[in-house]
């Protein structure tokens, strides 16, 4: 467009200059040709300065918005891994939970079977020898108290009978005290009733007879 007006320009300046002039007049015209192309320069450098301006006007709101899209996707990022976060430690409770629960159901449920056993261990010793090899009584009592004694051990229960071993107050209760020559001091000398507990975990203490130091 510039180029345009300046041709336009140049043009009727080439008209004017057709008939003979003056110095003086040949001095003006050029001046002011040489006005007009100034003119027209400026008018060109400050389109030009006009449509940079704005290039770069479009080019920072670019960046900024740019800047602000990468922000707000690391808000999102970071929000997001703090859920998953939070939610791994959920399931992990929750599965901590779980088990602690199931393992209680489990333990109250042995601590319920646990008479059974007593009575089933005093039946056989009722019977004693006088009952002999072939009493089938006496041995299908034997066998269920065998099943059960396998189905405990299974489940991580265990007998406490430490008869001979040093009394400990975290497995075993005193009820009795035996005499000197039953052991070495603080020893358990005879177990009443025997304790349980399942994967470390004391179900019954041990009723004990304990050699006095």
């Amino acid at each position: 467009m510039a180029k345009k007006k300046r041709k336009q320009r140049g043009d009727t300046m080439q008209d004017v200059t057709q008939k003979p002039l003056t110095n003086e007049a040949q001095e003006a015209v050029e001046t002011m040709e040489a006005a007009v192309e100034t003119a027209m320069d400026a008018d060109e450098a400050h389109e030009q300065a006009r449509e940079e301006m704005a290039q770069d006007t479009a080019a920072a709101e670019a960046a900024e918005a740019l800047a602000a899209a990468i922000a707000k996707q690391e808000e999102y990022l970071t929000m997001a891994q703090r859920v998953q976060a939070d939610f791994e430690n959920f399931r992990r409770r929750n599965q901590n939970v779980r088990k602690e629960a199931f393992d209680d159901g489990a333990r109250a449920f042995a601590t319920t079977l646990l008479p059974v056993i007593d009575n089933l261990e005093r039946a056989i010793a009722a019977a004693g020898e006088s009952a002999g090899e072939g009493d089938s009584l006496k041995s299908g009592v034997e066998m269920v108290l065998r099943q059960m004694c396998e189905a405990f051990e299974k489940r991580g229960i265990t007998p406490i009978s430490r008869k001979g071993e040093r009394f400990d107050p975290n497995l075993e209760n005193a009820v009795m005290q035996g005499a000197p020559e039953d052991g070495e001091p603080g020893t358990v000398c005879e177990v009443l009733l025997k304790g349980y507990q399942m994967e470390g975990v004391v179900l019954r203490h041990a009723m004990v007879k304990v050699v006095p130091e």
